[in-house]
């Protein structure tokens, strides 16, 4: 009956560092270093360990990429090193939806920007509108919309992108390239979702086991009606499993070795 299962209590360590002289001496280094903020049922109980240097000054809750700043000088022949641990428990995420009880979401106030284009990377395209229609055709149901553009996006394979700044529009890239990397994918279904009235927003941060991998990552939310907002990895995508719950587990289910840092892009 719970959506948040499987708590698991962590300490983070999280370090910067500045070469020795590749600033000049004396002048003032600045490391925004991310901070994930409290998501009920996700991500919860956030302590504040220690930081390097000891002074520091923690964004508040409502920052949608928040941050722990820092600040040291510059001295000669010595790295600047910035780093902040903290604590946190992570949850993994299972929602059991039944598409024949989800229903068009009413799109409140609240709502309204998640439906809406965004430029320059979210953007209703002509060739955006016919890949859509491709994709959903009459479907009317929510929840399959959301797992038709869920397959789709899941089909175009996993690549390593050039720096993002050097794309005008990172969704109509993936749709045109034939592939992308994890951003890239997600901006992809979350235009598609908008395009389709069901409300998607951005969520990214950190992914790790509790082996030696460790990488940023990107994903997105989806609301669904009447379960509300519910995570979506489409880089994790379909799971190779004859059971419908664990195929499906990424379209509303979510692992708990991941922080998210960032509530926005």
């Amino acid at each position: 009956g719970r959506s948040g299962v499987l708590p698991q209590r962590v300490r983070v360590t999280q370090k910067l560092t500045a070469d020795a002289d590749a600033v000049p001496a004396g002048k003032t280094v600045r490391a925004w270093i991310p901070y994930p903020r409290a998501i009920a049922g996700r991500q919860e109980n956030i302590r504040f360990v220690a930081s390097e240097p000891s002074r520091h000054r923690i964004a508040p809750e409502s920052a949608l990429q928040r941050t722990a700043y820092l600040e040291a000088k510059a001295q000669v022949g010595k790295p600047t090193v910035f780093s902040a641990t903290y604590e946190v428990t992570l949850h993994a995420q299972y929602h059991a939806i039944d598409a024949d009880k989800v229903t068009p979401a009413k799109i409140t106030p609240e709502l309204a920007p998640y439906v809406a284009e965004r430029a320059p990377h979210i953007v209703f395209s002509e060739p955006l509108r016919v890949f859509s229609r491709q994709v959903v055709g009459a479907e009317t149901n929510p929840h399959r919309i959301a797992q038709k553009i869920f397959a789709a996006v899941d089909e175009i394979p996993w690549a390593g992108a050039r720096e993002y700044s050097t794309i005008a529009n990172l969704s109509d890239y993936t749709l045109h390239a034939g592939h992308g990397d994890c951003g890239e994918q997600t901006l992809l279904l979350i235009a598609l979702m908008r395009l389709n009235g069901i409300p998607a927003r951005w969520q990214s941060g950190w992914t790790f086991t509790d082996g030696d991998y460790e990488n940023i990552h990107d994903w997105a939310e989806i609301y669904l009606a009447p379960h509300g907002w519910i995570p979506v990895d489409v880089t994790y995508g379909r799971l190779d499993s004859g059971d419908p719950a664990l195929k499906w587990f990424y379209l509303g289910g979510l692992d708990n070795f991941r922080i998210a840092f960032n509530d926005d892009f």
